[in-house]
This record gives structure tokens, C-alpha cells and sequence, in this order.
């Protein structure tokens, strides 16, 4: 059932968040990454996953882990924490989106400074590369407290979405369990904001 019939039938949304867990740059370790899976707002399940750093594999170690997964043909949106895990580790919004055929989005806490992302992409090997698979995944969209790029579904649909998929503050909870979870693995603990 396509997310606009899901939205006006009044049916639970089931989301996959992904979010990567905190890391130290330089020490060549892979960077782990949760999944959390909601129907709604309700926790139902977790993937738990690694990308390296600065690397090439972030599309395809989420559509392996997804793919491999009792989970995804339960589900309906796939949300990322920003375009990237690992630091800069791009997504491929639109070849994840076509590979799983389900929309995907990736939301940022507020409207990014594309200025200061270009120079930081300029710092890393291959930069010209990592900025056109980042301009690949669309325009920025702003329907705050939202700002998202989506692939595989349209803005006003998605927009509806994210609110219902929402508890509190200006993140989906899917996305805000995972950023808790893969702290608190890391860490010992949690941190204040997520």
C-alpha cells in the first residue's frame, strides 16, 4: 500500500531509521549503524549494521542489511539521519530507493550549508564524485520543522508523514531511538539529544 493510501485509510506506518553510532575519525574501525524499525511511533525492531569511514559502501551495506531482513517487506519508508553515515559516507538516495522500491529520505535536523558541505567534501579523496551522488538525491525541501530530500514518493506526502511518525520534538522516532541506541552501544550511555 503506497504511503498516501496508508496516510488516508488511517494505517500504521511502518519506517526504518537508520542512524550511525558516534566514532573516532583515523583509526581505520568501521562505523556501526542502527536500524530501528516503528510502526508509527511503536518500537518493533532493530537492524544493527557497520560503513567505513569516509567510505564507498553506505547504499550497499543498507540494502544488503535490509534485503537480508525478515523486516522489509513489512515496511513502507526507509528515513536517514542526514545524506551520510560515517562522516562522508554518501547515500545514493535515488539507487536506494529503486533497490529496495521504497521511498527513501534523507532529513536533516535544519537547511544545510551547502558552502561549508562542499568544502568539507573537497577535504576527502574523490571529491567532485561524493558531490554529485549528494546532488543526486534532489532538491532540500523545508516544511518545518522538516528539511528532507526524498526519493520515491512526493514532498507533501512525505511531509504528512514525518509528523505522524513524530512523538515529540522534530524527529521521527525511528530515527531519534536509533541516534539513542547507537549512542548508548558506543558510549555506556545515551546522550542528552537526539
Amino acid at each position: 500500500m503506497k504511503l498516501e493510501e496508508l496516510l488516508r485509510f488511517r494505517r500504521t506506518i511502518r519506517v526504518i531509521g537508520f542512524d550511525d553510532a558516534p566514532f573516532v575519525r583515523g583509526f581505520g574501525k568501521p562505523v556501526s549503524v542502527a536500524g530501528v524499525i516503528c510502526g508509527n511511533t511503536r518500537f518493533e525492531g532493530m537492524l544493527w549494521g557497520e560503513v567505513e569511514v569516509d567510505g564507498w559502501n553506505g547504499t550497499e551495506q543498507l540494502c544488503l542489511k535490509l534485503s537480508k531482513s525478515k523486516f522489509l517487506p513489512q515496511l513502507h519508508l526507509v528515513l536517514l539521519d542526514g545524506i551520510c553515515l560515517g562522516g562522508f559516507n554518501v547515500i545514493d538516495l535515488p539507487l536506494l530507493s529503486q533497490t529496495l522500491n521504497l521511498p527513501c529520505v534523507a532529513l536533516m535536523r535544519r537547511k544545510p550549508n551547502l558552502d561549508r558541505m562542499k568544502f568539507a567534501l573537497s577535504q576527502l579523496p574523490f571529491p567532485e564524485k561524493r558531490w554529485e551522488i549528494l546532488r543526486r538525491a534532489g532538491e532540500i525541501y523545508e516544511y518545518p520543522p522538516f528539511y528532507f530530500q526524498v526519493q520515491g514518493d512526493n514532498p507533501d506526502t512525505i511531509a504528512s508523514v514525518l509528523n505522524i511518525l513524530t512523538d515529540r520534538g522534530h524527529v521521527p522516532e525511528a530515527l531519534r531511538l536509533a541516534h539513542l541506541i547507537g549512542a548508548a552501544v558506543i558510549k555506556g550511555e545515551s546522550g542528552k539529544q537526539a
